[in-house]
């Protein structure tokens, strides 16, 4: 009896948690938190730094493909035809420079994006602490974390790009012989890059003959046309790790590492384009070096392997051990 009276008050006891569960769920939050990830390559701090995620139209963008093969390909990696493209910045750390790969979209690309100050400031940083800006090239998904309510979101740094990169997007004559859908792009930059030409703090860089440049020690310029007259990557080097910052060199992975030779519909010279993207992919395989990428799955950073005729990506592993993060 006294068991089956235990028993009786067991369940009513679950019974009652059950409702009260029930009644009181809490609601859901449906936000993200601020974006950064932080790993070591030799001496030199990399924090990825998300700026958010926009909406992307695969079969828009990626020509070369039947539209069932793009289908069946984006479903093996559960993935529709529109998918969330991260947007993600590179804050470098050499401990002599804070440098920044790259801005975000700001205000450019609606409500889901502009999160790169939020994501600097939970990484420990403030604005004004970084010194020199590195921008891979001039679309405003790039370019648009520089400003902030028209001033210079960081009142220190010193903003650098490829001078083929900054003759063009900031020519009015580029831009009027441009189509009237795209001059937008061209307006953006301008309304970017003002207050630092403004202040004297914008100094493009050119291509000497070896076409590299040194930026700062450890840290070069690499020229890299096709995706923008200008486009161009950065290598970072320290106790003989690599790591590429490749800027737009791919936008969508899950087609684009298995077949390189898909065309871009976002490249000004879709050869240029392919051919940069081929050359770099073999380069980062076979040197085994990091990739960073603008649009590569937040955090962005991994390597590639070669895989027949294309490559597999390997994220990074994931670390919370301060200090470690090479391979």
């Amino acid at each position: 009896m006294i068991g089956k009276i235990l028993t009786g008050c067991a369940l009513a006891v679950l019974a009652a948690g059950l409702s009260l569960t029930a009644r009181g769920g809490a609601p859901q939050q449906k936000t993200q938190a601020p974006g950064y990830y932080r790993m070591m390559l030799g001496d030199v701090e990399i924090t990825a730094l998300s700026d958010g995620t926009f909406p992307l139209k695969v079969s828009e963008v990626i020509t070369g493909i039947a539209p069932k093969e793009l289908e069946a390909a984006l479903s093996r990696s559960f993935l529709s035809d529109t998918l969330e493209e991260s947007v993600n910045a590179f804050l470098i750390n050499t401990g002599t420079k804070l440098v920044l790969i790259d801005t975000g979209a700001g205000v450019y690309f609606g409500p889901t994006v502009g999160k790169l100050q939020a994501s600097l400031k939970a990484a420990g940083y403030r604005p004004d602490q970084v010194d020199e800006i590195y921008i891979t090239h001039m679309h405003g998904d790039h370019i648009g974390g520089l400003v902030l309510d028209g001033k210079a979101a960081f009142p220190n740094a010193v903003v650098r790009a490829s001078q083929k990169e900054a003759d063009y997007w900031l020519s009015k004559a580029a831009r009027d012989a441009a189509p009237k859908d795209a001059r937008e792009d061209f307006d953006h930059a301008v309304q970017a890059f003002q207050p630092y030409v403004s202040a004297g703090r914008f100094k493009p860089f050119g291509e000497p003959s070896g076409g590299d440049v040194s930026l700062v020690p450890g840290i070069r310029a690499v020229p890299s046309p096709g995706h923008t007259p200008g486009h161009t990557v950065y290598l970072v080097q320290s106790k003989g790790q690599t790591l590429m910052l490749w800027g737009d060199t791919m936008h969508v992975a899950a087609l684009q590492f298995p077949d390189p030779s898909l065309t871009d519909g976002y490249d000004a010279d879709a050869a240029a384009g392919t051919a940069q993207r081929k050359k770099i992919f073999a380069e980062v395989a076979e040197h085994r070096y990091w990739v960073a990428g603008s649009h590569l799955s937040f955090p962005g950073i991994g390597h590639l392997r070669a895989a027949g005729a294309g490559y597999t990506y390997l994220h990074a592993n994931y670390s919370s051990m301060q200090g470690i993060g090479g391979e």
